[in-house]
């Protein structure tokens, strides 16, 4: 029987997630904190204490407006450290792979297959790439400056690549799957709908329990 380690940011989202799984003994579900730093080191701590053959970092996130709207689902095909980089002189961005210290801002340690079962269950579910931000996005011009980065990517939120990360370093697959909570541009609360983002991952997750019987 598969292991499957779940981690979230916050307790809602952890409660989301176990609403949708009922118990199966499959997952163990666990928060790893708020951020990229918190979410690496709790990630790797809970994979040295046990065995799993799939990590899932699950949550809401912020969507980019006319790729995923509020309320949809996401499944990251890649994920994305969007500002691990350096700045050139002009202001352009140098993404970390292009600096020559032999590192990557780009991993594809995903779980393809299971991806795009899950993906053809979801009614209205997406599957591209999400982006890892140590800032949320919060107005116009750095939404443009990223959406024209990454002219692929559907979602962005703070723990992915981290978890994506300790996942790869112990050999095991990983997922990040993200319910649109916002739409990332100028920060407005009132475009924001968490308790409809939370209603989808719990649909999300009993759908998962379907898709892996």
């Amino acid at each position: 029987m598969s292991r499957v380690l779940i981690v979230t940011s916050v307790e809602a989202e952890r409660k989301a997630v176990e609403a949708g799984i009922r118990g199966d003994s499959r997952f163990c579900v666990a928060r790893c904190g708020v951020g990229p730093f918190e979410a690496a080191v709790e990630t790797a701590r809970l994979l040295e204490t046990g065995t799993y053959d799939l990590v899932i970092n699950a949550g809401i996130g912020g969507g980019f407006v006319g790729r995923a709207e509020v309320g949809a689902i996401v499944l990251g095909s890649e994920a994305i450290a969007a500002q691990l980089g350096a700045e050139d002189c002009d202001g352009s961005f140098l993404p970390f792979n292009e600096l020559g210290f032999g590192g990557v801002n780009k991993l594809q340690n995903v779980h393809a297959e299971l991806i795009h079962s899950w993906a053809s269950k979801l009614e209205g579910g997406h599957v591209g790439p999400i982006l890892t931000v140590t800032t949320v996005t919060g107005c116009a011009t750095s939404t443009a400056l990223l959406a024209n980065r990454y002219p692929t990517a559907v979602a962005e939120a703070m723990e992915g690549f981290s978890v994506a990360t300790a996942a790869g370093k112990c050999g095991v697959p990983f997922i990040e799957v993200r319910a649109i909570s916002n739409p990332i541009g100028p920060r407005d609360r009132s475009n924001w709908n968490i308790p409809a983002a939370l209603t989808a991952l719990t649909s999300t997750f009993a759908v998962l329990v379907e898709v892996m019987e």
